[in-house]
């Protein structure tokens, strides 16, 4: 028998006697009544045997597999579809310059369209074009043949300054 299957066991006869954890086993109502009435001289006290205990089996935890890590590197891409995304493009002239996105994102009435550009990992983002109201309006482009003809919000000569953590200013 199971460890699981004793335990339920225990728990149910443990239920049926009205007894818990911890508490002393019920008293047959005649011995209760004679004890209540103080009448000590008639009958013979027998002590009652503690239930049985069962015995909890001792839980081994999970062997724990070590985690490895390895540091994420670039894959090498090439832009099957190039071309120039202009400010106020819709997002099907931009899939059909640059081809269906890796992934689409909606937020507070905001589309972006992230597309594979082969330095995720050192430039540390996709190649993203933003839209509002159904029109380009801005793009971040690192991808060799992908271009952007407006001004983008992040030009590819600009570094990234790390966020500090909340309550520290940047230095």
């Amino acid at each position: 028998m199971h460890w699981p299957s004793l335990a339920l066991a225990a728990a149910a006869a443990m239920i049926l006697t009205g007894c818990s954890a911890g508490d002393d086993p019920p008293v047959p109502e005649e011995q209760a009544q004679q004890t209540a009435a103080g009448d000590s001289g008639t009958a013979q006290e027998t002590p009652v045997a503690d239930p049985p205990r069962v015995a909890e089996p001792e839980v081994t935890p999970p062997a724990r597999t070590p985690v490895t890590t390895t540091a994420a590197v670039d894959e090498p891409w090439v832009a099957t579809h190039t071309g120039t995304v202009n400010p106020g493009m819709s997002r099907e002239e931009v899939v059909g310059v640059w081809g269906e996105p890796v992934a689409e994102r909606m937020a507070d009435g905001r589309m972006y369209l992230f597309y594979r550009n082969g330095c995720e990992v050192t430039c540390g983002t996709f190649d993203v074009v933003f839209l509002e109201g159904g029109q380009v309006v801005d793009a971040i482009v690192r991808a060799r043949g992908h271009t952007y003809s407006g001004t983008s919000s992040s030009p590819a000569g600009s570094e990234g300054v790390p966020t500090p953590p909340a309550g520290q200013a940047r230095t």
